[in-house]
């Protein structure tokens, strides 16, 4: 079959608004790989909010990829306006679909739904196709029969994610895979990895797809920038994965495997799941940065947000990176529900506390992204503008991380003393360690 993967295109708006590309779209490329491995033709398509309409007839088979929920308006709409012929197969997944299938599967006129990891899912949904049946009962799949909607069984994990090939990005331009300047602020050719999937943590902030982790190991995360090194001349890597930092032996099992490629490399942390041991272990293989999800230096909000981190684990971290030769980056979020002047000048002292051990910061102001935790309970936490309340004004592109300034919950004061704090917070950022991305 011929299939047509459809994924959003979405900016990283860091550094206050400098317009950079992201992470190439894994979900798809995994998608495409695996298509290609069972003698598919895949073709991965870009959608933009001023490119909307594309003509799609000559596909078998046409999969829709909601990246996040902050795309989910121009990806309908791409689906409304684009050319697909009768008779094509029309799939959905990705992050919003995992988190709200039947919306997904009506809005998109869907023929069925992919849930959680499909590449598995999405080989038995065209196997059926290919066999004139109907596209029914698959694992991990919703669809729509005699006007309702069904469901198969859950799809099981992979026990092992070595086995997935490659992604395929060969199907993308170059420079959508290799890119400067975005390791670590390095001039350096650099392309995106990942080496895990999920998280364990029950941060309610966060929109983790999964909450069991898998690891690949060394030897296959050696094959993939093997490969890297010989096709694009790499001189370095970042590991987007939610939390690369949770299993000590997998994490050290990718350094010894990785360490002769004489490779810089990035990749996420929890301040509690580092040690000095393997940050020395970490270092000895090329990284160069560590991303930490600080998010807040008052410890009532990290609670509240179930970070429950301290804030001396936080210094404890930042001190044992730095001793071992790893710049220390920070992500700090502000504007969680109950943030203020208090709890915004505890950030600035904990930042401060920090001193040379911190080396970058990346600053968030607080969305409410569907399918966490905050999302779910609104009015516990006073939210409004979302998209279960009856006043929904239908703006999807609001969840977007890198550029709001919406005020999300309390009164106009409570706005009012919230957008102070923020413009003290980053004012200092910047004082101390420039508009950073």
């Amino acid at each position: 079959m011929r299939v047509a993967l459809l994924y959003p295109e979405v900016y990283d708006m860091a550094r206050f608004r400098e317009r950079r590309r992201e992470f190439p779209p894994f979900g798809v490329l995994y998608l495409a790989s695996v298509l290609e491995g069972a003698g598919h033709e895949a073709v991965v398509l870009q959608i933009r909010p001023d490119h909307l309409t594309l003509d799609l007839r000559g596909f078998d088979a046409v999969g829709f990829s909601v990246a996040s929920s902050a795309t989910y308006g121009f990806m309908t709409a791409a689906r409304a306006s684009s050319q697909i012929s009768e008779g094509t197969l029309v799939m959905v997944g990705g992050v919003h679909a995992n988190f709200y299938p039947n919306d997904a599967l009506r809005d998109f006129g869907a023929d069925v739904v992919c849930e959680g990891e499909s590449e598995e899912t999405i080989l038995e949904v065209l196997d059926r196709a290919v066999g004139g049946g109907p596209v029914r009962g698959v694992a991990g799949t919703r669809w729509i029969e005699d006007g309702e909607i069904r469901h198969g069984p859950p799809r099981v994990l992979m026990r092992d994610i070595d086995q997935l090939p490659l992604p395929a990005r060969h199907l993308l331009p170059v420079e959508d895979v290799v890119m400067s300047d975005r390791l670590a602020g390095r001039d350096v050719d650099m392309a995106h990895v990942m080496f895990s999937r999920g998280c364990p943590f029950p941060c309610s902030f966060c929109a983790a797809g999964q909450t069991r982790i898998q690891y690949r190991s060394g030897a296959s995360a050696r094959a993939e920038l093997s490969d890297l090194i010989d096709r694009y001349g790499v001189g370095g890597f970042a590991i987007v994965d939610d939390n690369f930092v949770v299993n000590k032996r997998k994490v050290a099992d990718i350094c010894d495997a990785v360490a002769d490629l004489d490779l810089a490399w990035s990749a996420l942390s929890r301040v509690d799941t580092v040690n000095r041991a393997l940050l020395k272990t970490m270092a000895a293989s090329g990284c160069i940065e560590i991303k930490y999800g600080v998010e807040s230096g008052s410890e009532q909000l990290l609670r509240a947000m179930r970070k429950n981190t301290t804030r001396d684990q936080i210094k404890a971290a930042f001190a044992a990176t730095a001793d071992a030769g790893i710049g220390a980056k920070a992500f700090i979020i502000h504007g969680y529900p109950g943030e203020n002047r208090q709890t915004t000048d505890e950030t600035i002292s904990l930042l401060g506390e920090l001193g040379p051990s911190l080396t970058r910061v990346s600053l968030f102001r607080f969305t409410p992204l569907p399918g966490t935790q905050v999302y779910a309970d609104p009015a516990r936490h006073g939210l409004r503008g979302l998209h279960t309340q009856p006043d929904w004004d239908g703006d999807w592109s609001k969840f977007h991380i890198h550029h709001n300034d919406r005020h999300w919950w309390g009164s106009p004061e409570d706005w009012a003393e919230l957008d102070d704090s923020y413009r003290r917070l980053r004012g200092f950022i910047e004082d101390h360690w420039g508009a950073q991305g």
